[in-house]
């Protein structure tokens, strides 16, 4: 069980940058993973960017080179770095924490979403 909450998101031109933040209510390091997916209108929900506990990564086919998702356990906070932003960015983010109660079964939170919109 972890409480999200996001920050960070914005309007941007084409081709500028945004960082989003993740704060959760509890210590991440013990969370199998977490991630950001988004949701642009009219579109299906699809997974942006994963890190696990072991710091592999994971990001849609559409984000790589572009994006970086990264944790700071200290701190409790993900991160995800978004560079040379595109209109089709365009979405609402949100954070999500994948919870393992039973390999390979896990639980998944995600936090109430900030948008992101990239305009000229």
């Amino acid at each position: 069980q972890v409480q999200l909450v996001e920050s960070g998101g914005g309007l941007v031109q084409p081709g500028g940058s945004l960082r989003l933040s993740c704060a959760a209510s509890r210590s991440i390091f013990t969370i199998h993973a977490m991630g950001w997916d988004r949701q642009a209108p009219g579109k299906q929900r699809e997974l942006v960017a994963t890190i696990t506990t072991g710091s592999s990564t994971n990001y849609a086919e559409s984000v790589k080179g572009r994006f970086t998702i990264s944790r700071d356990d200290a701190k409790n906070t993900v991160y995800l770095q978004m560079n040379n932003l595109k209109p089709e960015d365009t979405a609402v983010y949100y954070c999500r924490a994948d919870i393992v109660s039973r390999n390979p079964s896990f639980d998944s939170y995600w936090g109430q979403g900030t948008q992101v919109t990239v305009s000229s």
